[in-house]
C-alpha cells in the first residue's frame, strides 16, 4: 500500500509523527477489512478556508468541515463492486481515493472533545478511510456500524476514548 500525504496549509507543522499516524490509520483500516488489493490512498492536509472551498465546489455547501472523502472505486462495506477504477500504471496500485482533512478543525475539535490532536486526527482519518471503503452514515444503523469500525481501529492504535 502507498499513502501519499500532501500538506497544503501552513498553520500546523506536519511532522513525521503525523505522517506515521496517517500511514498506520490507512494500513489498519484496510487490514481490519481484510482488503488485500495493492492500493494507493492520498491525504490532503488543509486549513479551514481551503476545505470550505472544496466543500463548496464539490458539495455545494459553503462552510468549513473537518473531513471530506473522495472515493474513486465503487465499493460497499469493504467490497469492490466494479472492476472499473484508476490503476497507477507505474506501480500497479488501485487508487482508492483522496481524504481531505482540515488540521485547523482537528485542533478545535480535539480541544472541544477533550482529547489529543493525534486521537482527533486518527478519528477523522479513519472516518475518511471507511468512506473510501464504501461505508456511509445515511441512517442510524449504517452510522453505528461505521463508528464501531472507526473505534476498533483507534483501539488497535491505543487511541480509544
Amino acid at each position: 500500500m502507498k499513502v501519499l500525504i500532501e500538506n497544503l496549509q501552513s498553520k500546523t507543522a506536519v511532522t513525521d509523527n503525523i505522517k506515521g499516524l496517517l500511514n498506520r490509520v490507512a494500513e489498519m483500516s484496510l487490514e481490519m477489512e481484510g482488503f488485500k488489493t495493492p492500493s494507493e490512498i492520498s491525504f490532503l492536509l488543509v486549513d479551514d478556508e481551503r476545505i470550505r472551498e472544496i466543500n463548496k465546489d464539490y458539495r455545494g455547501i459553503d462552510k468549513a468541515t473537518d473531513v471530506l472523502s473522495f472515493p474513486i472505486v465503487d465499493m460497499c462495506e469493504g467490497k469492490i463492486l466494479s472492476d472499473e477504477g484508476d490503476i497507477d500504471p507505474d506501480e500497479n496500485l488501485l487508487i482508492l481515493g483522496d481524504i481531505v482533512i482540515s488540521l485547523e478543525t482537528v485542533i478545535v475539535q480535539a480541544e472541544k472533545y477533550g482529547h489529543s490532536f493525534e486521537r482527533e486526527l486518527a478519528f477523522l482519518a479513519t472516518h475518511g478511510m471507511f468512506h473510501l471503503l464504501g461505508y456511509d452514515h445515511q441512517d442510524e444503523s449504517s452510522e453505528k456500524l461505521m463508528l464501531e469500525k472507526q473505534e476498533q481501529v483507534l483501539a488497535l492504535m491505543s487511541l480509544s476514548r
